[in-house]
């Protein structure tokens, strides 16, 4: 059985997208830092690193870039699915 390559890619680009969406708005409202610090606790990890303040433009390129990246991720996983299966 196949797969869409071109929907694999537009769903996980898509995923990719809206989830980095999620953490500009984290990082917006303030709640990125205790988020961060608690994943890195549960990791048993001591917080280190600090979540800068929220720039418009620097998530709008992240959301972006993520998205893309996601898509294309998709369209190869797509093909390496396909080949899998055909073999």
């Amino acid at each position: 059985m196949s797969v869409n390559g071109q929907k694999l890619g537009l769903a996980l680009g898509i995923f990719a997208g809206l989830w980095h969406v999620v953490w500009s708005f984290l990082v917006a409202v303030g709640f990125a830092q205790p988020l961060v610090d608690w994943i890195f606790r549960l990791h048993f990890i001591s917080p280190y690193h600090s979540v800068g303040e929220f720039s418009l433009g620097t998530a709008l390129v992240l959301i972006i870039v993520t998205a893309v990246i996601g898509y294309i991720a998709g369209r190869v996983l797509g093909f390496i699915w396909n080949w899998v299966v055909r073999q």
